[in-house]
């Protein structure tokens, strides 16, 4: 089995392309009216129009009802990349850049739907020392 996508349902389809276009810095590739997939290393983040939805599967997702998940992202720059993000007004800060206990420096922001989106960066590696 191969984990291959995410799917983001909302009624904001314009904004959440937009968003998720500046935090990865990657293009959205479009699909059809309404549908988006943001493809990067190690699974893609697809975006859809709720009315996409509710043609094939009335009811079985509702735009913008997270409230469980979080969206968590890899990058080289915490920094760098929340500093990109400040230019995008929808892009709520909910936490700094803090280091968690278990070494990953992170923040969290809110996307336009309100889901949480976690950027974080790993600890460098200590430098190996001369035996």
């Amino acid at each position: 089995m191969k984990f291959a996508s995410v799917r983001l349902v909302t009624t904001q389809f314009e904004a959440l392309v937009a968003f998720y276009t500046l935090l990865s810095g990657t293009a959205a590739t479009r699909l059809a009216d309404g549908f988006a997939e943001v493809r990067l290393e190690g699974a893609t983040l697809a975006i859809s129009e709720e009315r996409l939805v509710q043609l094939f599967n009335q009811g079985a997702a509702t735009a913008a009802s997270n409230h469980s998940a979080i969206l968590e992202f890899e990058v080289t720059d915490v920094d760098g990349t929340l500093a990109r993000m400040r230019g995008d007004a929808s892009a709520e800060v909910v936490m700094p850049p803090t280091v968690m206990p278990w070494g990953n420096r992170s923040a969290l922001l809110r996307d336009p739907d309100g889901s949480l989106v976690n950027i974080f960066s790993q600890p460098m590696a200590p430098p190996a020392q001369a035996a």
